[in-house]
């Protein structure tokens, strides 16, 4: 029997994360998921998602400090394997006018949101060309396509993480590595539905021409595809999956 992939994703414990992690499982890859070092919370999650028969190894990172990547990674590869797959998926949001935003709230989000690529990359990108296999996936934004209100930080963020990619996709191309982005828009996770359902229901959901949320379980299978052998042709896209919310 194949030795089975060793999917790494960033933020997997929560939210799109959580729907990443537990589809892929189900698809058969070992899942590695990391998270913020001191989640009192993260022996719980994955003591409950091993009671559903979800056998994750949890990892903690701080995926703004490259050195702290870098002891991840190491870790991962002592503990389970070497990568086979990553999905940044670690992302955070500081939203107020670029008149009101200040110094820290966009370094924040450019650490979290496009440093934290290049930290994660960084110390698994060679294993795979090595090995003449692997799979990375940068889960951008619809907002960093389109822009959005309030949102100079995290929409520049999410466009540089679509630069990175087309970027080394030609560089790792020949060594049978795809680096892909995906560009969710409005998807029903906690964060979303935490919205008051007016400001769903008048504002936002009518410019979805789908008329409604997305589902985690959609991206996530959007994800299991570009990991899998049929994918291996698709390198260097940024793969909307919006609803038809924006078009390009």
């Amino acid at each position: 029997m194949a030795q089975r992939r060793i999917a790494l994703i960033t933020g997997g414990m929560g939210g799109l994360g959580e729907s990443i992690s537990t589809k892929m499982h189900d698809a058969g890859f070992r899942v590695v998921v990391t998270h913020s070092p001191g989640n009192k919370n993260a022996a719980a999650w994955s003591a409950e998602m091993k009671s559903k028969g979800y056998d994750f190894h949890p990892v903690p990172v701080d995926v703004t400090d490259y050195e702290s990547c870098q002891k991840c990674v190491a870790t991962i590869q002592a503990e389970v394997g070497p990568v086979d797959i990553l999905v940044n998926n670690t992302g955070i949001t500081r939203d107020m006018t670029f008149r009101k935003m200040g110094k820290a709230d966009w370094d924040a989000v450019m650490r979290t949101n496009l440093d934290s690529v290049f930290n994660m990359t960084k110390p698994v990108c060679d294993g795979m060309a090595d090995r003449g296999w692997g799979r990375v996936i940068n889960v951008s934004s619809v907002n960093g396509q389109k822009g959005a209100f309030g949102q100079t930080n995290y929409s520049a963020a999410k466009a540089g993480m679509h630069g990175f990619t087309k970027a080394l996709a030609l560089e790792v191309a020949r060594k049978g590595v795809t680096v892909n982005t995906i560009s969710p828009g409005y998807i029903g996770t906690k964060m979303v539905t935490a919205i008051p359902k007016d400001i769903l229901d008048t504002k936002i959901i009518p410019q979805i021409p789908v008329g409604r949320l997305g589902k985690p379980e959609e991206v996530a299978g959007l994800i299991i595809y570009l990991c899998s052998e049929e994918a291996a042709f698709v390198t260097g896209a940024n793969i909307a999956i919006n609803g038809g919310q924006h078009m390009q």
